[in-house]
């Protein structure tokens, strides 16, 4: 490791450059989501938790790629149909094609767009590729912590609370445990937003195929955190939301514009399921 390099904020290692502070010694949830997605910004630890997932559910690609998908289509859903102009993505991870703000800005050039999320490297790569973008912005919070997280200035300065918010927890809540209380930070954020305002989720549930419970194992041992819960639990997250049609169902199910791959033909694609629920 050489240190004391460039700007100061970074430190330069074998493997690249990496903000300073950043423990790449673990695996990180967006680097190995990112390794899994053929990106380039991850370091061998991430590879290595990403391998064995792989080993698992050797079609996890197909999985990441279903995640994408299905959060660019909830997202022309939300800006599209439903007219809703600012969004706040919770556990964004690092940027990649397709960007929230890229979707929803397609559609609706005013869109105001919060990324929120606590990877020092996902924060250093939003910031750069968000420098001088007006109505986007990047915060470091923590879902675990959804007061702070609302209230902090640079959310508060691109997102309105007197008009609908659309909320984005896009593959973040099965990182965490029942301990935790998903159900309860979710609520919290919720009572926090007004009459209108829509949250889509993505979640990993159980569905008895093969290599789901090695690939969950191997989640926790690498990251300590990974947990598939039944479409049920899932459901009862969005307890007292009015849920859009078709429901809670598989991913590639959610309101699919044909380019999806069949959850019949690949197993791997029952494992997440999709909704979003609207507040009366």
């Amino acid at each position: 490791m050489v240190t004391g390099v460039g700007d100061g904020r970074w430190t330069v290692h074998a493997e690249g450059r990496v903000p300073q502070g950043v423990d790449i010694t673990r695996p990180s949830i967006a680097r190995v989501y990112d390794y899994l997605l053929g990106g380039k910004d991850n370091f061998t630890p991430d590879r290595e938790l990403g391998d064995q997932i792989k080993k698992a559910l050797p079609e996890v690609h197909l999985g990441v790629r279903a995640q994408r998908m299905v959060l660019g289509r909830a997202i022309r859903y939300l800006v599209g149909e439903a007219g809703i102009r600012q969004l706040v993505d919770i556990g964004s991870g690092l940027p990649t094609a397709g960007n929230v703000h890229e979707v929803a800005r397609s559609i609706a050039p005013e869109t105001h767009v919060v990324y929120a999320d606590n990877d020092p490297i996902v924060l250093a790569h939003a910031r750069a590729l968000l420098a001088g973008s007006s109505g986007v912005a990047v915060i470091d919070r923590d879902l675990r912590e959804p007061e702070r997280l609302l209230e902090a200035p640079e959310l508060r300065a691109e997102i309105d609370f007197d008009r609908p918010i659309g909320l984005l927890l896009c593959g973040i809540v099965h990182y965490v445990s029942d301990e935790e209380d998903p159900a309860g930070l979710i609520a919290r954020l919720v009572a926090a937003l007004p009459s209108g305002s829509h949250v889509f989720l993505h979640h990993l549930v159980e569905a008895g195929t093969p290599g789901e419970k090695a690939a969950e194992e191997a989640m926790r041992q690498g990251m300590g955190r990974g947990f598939f819960r039944t479409p049920a639990q899932v459901r009862e997250f969005l307890h007292g939301l009015e849920l859009v049609e078709p429901g809670l169902v598989r991913v590639p199910d959610w309101r699919p514009n044909g380019t999806e791959d069949s959850a019949e033909e690949h197993p791997v694609l029952r494992l997440a399921v999709a909704a979003i629920g609207r507040k009366p």
